[in-house]
């Protein structure tokens, strides 16, 4: 299927026009099916005055009503086992996956055969975008457990590539694999991927001169597609990050950066995108930053009609330097941890996007968002390198908290720095957000 630069070449460039049309034709089947099939879609469709044969244009899906987390914790184990939202009986599941349960109760996530064979197709198309090849070595360093990343391995191994299902080893195990098998791609978060190659180092193993990674692909939170923290892990490592972006409502493989790295390619063919405005629901037009909804145009097991995301950010739909034609999404947070401080929106990206690129702090942070006054305030703890003996942690914390102020919009109350080591290291997703408040903030 691979030719040269593409998986499938005639999917990615195809030309906007005819994409839209393969969308087109695909939402009418999409739509149909869930109201034929789910008995929440049914009952929802009907109760919005929305019918499948209302699908003319592309357009024509804002008389659909949205769906969330929310509704997904409602009707999960409502009726059947799987669901008033799943349209397969259960005999046709082949898998299910489970959310982190970050945002609250885990929700469940099933695939029929088909969902899961092609859910595989496409993460191939994202690791041989990302120069992923036969001749590569790949430790998929993803949890296994229930975790929608999990079985994206089997996407390296359809390419073709050596795969080393390392799962959550412990670092030393970890690092173990890397000096023995010298493998030269690997996946796992950003954080994690900062952590190990910190953790080699003190090991005394250089990751660039003992190691061949090259190629390593991050997820699971912001960092991948923030420039100054996607630069200092290539520093760390002397290979190049491409972040991925995945939700376990949809699959595990919705979007990843090409050798172009502006944005993360959406795979269209599977996913119609709309951005939204965050309090009204208004549709905004692309390039307008709101919160992302997205609908499956060929998921069978669980239909997603437009689902509210939780992300903020906007997509672009102008063909990319690299050839490609699907739209690329840029992710600037999540709607959860979004908080305001003096009329302005400030998200955590913005603040490690200042801290990661700072001199003399390791780039390790965290934050903490408090009330004072009935007000939103929030503060940042950050490390001192040990090896800064030129500054003070006053000059440290000034230099910082102005740093933060330029690039948010809003200072910090405080900027706190701690000695190097102080903050606890994450070997999977960073909780880096410490919320105190009380009082409900509408964003």
């Amino acid at each position: 299927m691979a030719d040269g630069k593409y998986w499938n070449k005639e999917i990615e460039t195809m030309p906007r026009e005819e994409l839209e049309a393969y969308q087109l034709e695909r939402l009418k089947e999409e739509i149909r099916f869930a109201y034929g099939n789910s008995p929440y879609y049914r009952r929802a469709f009907d109760a919005a005055g929305a019918k499948p044969e209302d699908i003319k244009t592309l357009a024509d899906l804002g008389r659909f009503p949205f769906i969330d987390k929310k509704t997904q914790r409602e009707t999960q184990g409502v009726g059947t086992f799987l669901g008033e939202l799943c349209a397969v009986p259960e005999d046709d599941v082949v898998f299910i996956s489970t959310s982190s349960g970050s945002t609250g109760v885990p929700t469940m996530s099933p695939f029929t055969k088909q969902d899961f064979d092609e859910w595989q197709d496409v993460e191939s198309r994202w690791f041989y975008q990302a120069g992923m090849r036969k001749n590569d070595r790949y430790v998929h360093a993803l949890n296994f457990s229930l975790y929608v990343g999990g079985p994206d391995v089997i996407g390296a191994q359809n390419l073709g590539a050596l795969c080393i299902w390392g799962g959550t080893l412990p670092s030393e195990r970890l690092i173990f694999v890397l000096k023995t098998y010298q493998p030269t791609c690997i996946w796992t978060s950003p954080s994690y991927a900062w952590y190990l190659g910190e953790t080699c180092k003190k090991s005394g193993i250089d990751p660039v001169k003992d190691l061949s990674i090259r190629s390593i692909f991050v997820a699971g939170e912001m960092g991948g597609s923030i420039e100054s923290t996607r630069k200092a892990i290539e520093e760390l490592w002397g290979a190049s990050v491409y972040d991925f972006y995945g939700l376990s409502d949809i699959f595990g493989a919705c979007a990843a950066m090409c050798e172009e790295k502006d944005g993360l390619h959406i795979a269209e063919d599977h996913i119609y995108v709309e951005t939204v405005d965050i309090k009204t629901g208004e549709l905004l037009k692309p390039g307008e930053t709101g919160e992302l909804v997205y609908t499956t145009l060929r998921k069978r097991a669980r239909p997603m009609i437009r689902f509210r995301t939780g992300d903020i950010g906007f997509i672009d739909k102008t063909k990319c330097r690299c050839g490609r034609t699907h739209g690329r999404i840029h992710v600037i947070g999540r709607k959860d941890d979004m908080f305001i401080v003096s009329a302005v929106n400030v998200f955590p990206s913005d603040i490690e996007a200042v801290v990661r690129g700072l001199k003399g702090i390791t780039g390790e942070y965290m934050i903490r968002v408090y009330e004072k006054d009935y007000t939103c305030r929030y503060e940042v703890t950050v490390e001192r390198e040990s090896s800064n003996s030129e500054e003070t942690d006053e000059q440290v914390s000034v230099r910082v908290l102005n740093a933060l102020r330029a690039r948010v919009g809003v200072k910090p109350a405080k900027v706190i720095v701690s000695p190097e080591g102080s903050i606890e290291r994450s070997t999977h997703k960073a909780k880096r957000i410490v919320d105190e408040r009380n009082l409900t903030y509408q964003i």
